[in-house]
């Protein structure tokens, strides 16, 4: 479905300060869409190319190898969201240009050292370096989009700079499909390094813009009485809990989606598979995180809680289709994967946008950083090990490879739980943000 263009596409603001690429919110929208990109490329090339590193690290039936694949996603969420708190808090107080400059080329040089990994270990400790630096970023750059467009643009303005989940993660499976065509897995990692140091460069040149200057607010140091006050906001805690939930299952199934396809589907081609499911997640997840950032947007003056209301709508409608692409025949089963994941990722731009719209500037980095730490450590820092352990689990002399749609059976119920504590936080949400500038700081 095509999203209208005027009203979702990111243009300068006539309030913006400074003037040339430094401090311009088109070039900052344009930038942190870019690293975004390669933050998710550079999650989800290893799940491209996992069977292929399982197949060099581990020997011949080991019985541990799913469970130990599962484990390099763990080793890599758990680092990003013990240290996001951390950067979160120095956001809030330093110049986030040059907090995320020194993330993007550290965790771009971990992706590269991901390439050159010969043993399992040495994998293991890159995707944790991964995680570190990634941590510098997630809660900085959404803080920054805030600073630059007022309320009522931050869901439109947030779905484009989210637009990097579906179309990053698609093109990690689509560069490490493409790859072990040619030639090793290896350079799927590599090939990540060049661009992303490039990136980290000209985030130096960046300036920060003020904090809480679309506010109307001024910025200040927070106290502990301020971190703590994020818990009494509903439409936070609520939205988190609900991003919780959806991160447990998506997480958890996407990095075993190309696995399951091919081992569990029959799909012979690993290869073709990576290309297929990442084409769908382009246009599925870009379309609809357009849409659902601009549908909340729209819908704001007649509902209150439309940002809510999109998210959780589209988690109910999308879990029957999920369910049915579990059992449908291939190649049918893809339909109805492009079906659930559009209706899925129209949560991806307005659930972001209640976090930054309901927090006060002086607090927005870490209540982001917060978000962070509990959607992955409640989330996906544990599912797919919990479908690579179902998988290993449930192994037989008569299943010798398991059921992993067990797996996702289980984990994939959580999006039911997702949909319905957002449509339980569209009661609170406009007074919350209508709350947000006085809470502190006054």
């Amino acid at each position: 479905m095509p999203t209208p263009p005027v009203a979702s596409t990111p243009t300068d603001s006539p309030a913006s300060p400074g003037s040339g690429f430094r401090s311009s919110p088109r070039f900052a929208v344009g930038l942190l869409l870019a690293i975004n990109l390669f933050n998710y490329i550079d999650r989800y090339v290893l799940a491209a190319v996992s069977p292929a590193v399982s197949k060099e690290f581990f020997a011949d039936g080991d019985p541990h190898a799913h469970s130990k694949m599962g484990l390099l996603a763990t080793a890599f969420l758990v680092s990003y969201m013990v240290v996001a708190p951390v950067f979160g808090w120095l956001a809030d107080r330093g110049n986030r240009w040059t907090i995320i400059a020194i993330g993007v080329i550290l965790w771009s040089l971990a992706s590269g050292g991901s390439g050159l990994a010969t043993f399992w270990l040495m994998m293991l400790i890159m995707r944790i370096f991964v995680g570190i630096g990634e941590a510098a970023y997630g809660p900085t750059a959404p803080t920054l989009l805030s600073d630059l467009f007022p309320v009522e643009r931050r869901g439109a303005i947030l779905a484009w700079f989210y637009v990097a989940i579906p179309v990053g993660s698609a093109l990690g499976y689509v560069l490490g499909g493409a790859v072990i065509q040619f030639t090793s897995w290896h350079w799927a990692f590599l090939l990540t390094l060049p661009p992303g140091i490039i990136l980290g460069v000209i985030c130096f040149m960046m300036k920060d813009p003020p904090k809480g200057g679309t506010d109307g607010v001024k910025a200040h140091k927070a106290t502990v009485a301020d971190y703590l006050a994020l818990a009494k906001i509903p439409s936070y805690v609520l939205c988190v809990l609900g991003m919780t939930a959806f991160t447990f299952a998506i997480g958890g199934m996407s990095f075993w989606m190309p696995t399951y396809l091919h081992d569990f589907r029959g799909e012979p081609d690993l290869g073709k598979v990576n290309l297929i499911f990442g084409g769908i997640t382009v246009v599925a997840g870009l379309a609809a995180t357009l849409l659902g950032g601009w549908l909340a947007d729209k819908l704001r003056t007649r509902f209150s809680g439309s940002y809510f209301l999109v998210s959780g709508a589209g988690m109910l409608l999308g879990f029957p289709f999920f369910l049915a692409s579990l059992y449908a025949p291939m190649p049918w089963a893809y339909v109805l994967i492009f079906a659930a994941i559009f209706l899925l990722f129209l949560s991806t731009g307005p659930s972001n946008a209640i976090i930054a719209n309901v927090t006060h500037p002086s607090v927005r980095a870490t209540a982001f950083a917060a978000c962070i730490f509990i959607i992955h450590a409640l989330g996906d820092a544990i599912s797919p090990w919990i479908i690579g352990a179902i998988t290993d689990g449930t192994k037989s002399p008569t299943n010798p490879k398991g059921d992993m749609t067990l797996g996702f059976l289980l984990v994939g119920a959580m999006i039911l739980l997702s949909g319905v504590l957002w449509m339980w936080g569209a009661r609170y949400l406009k007074r919350d943000t209508e709350a947000a500038p006085s809470r502190a700081g006054t």
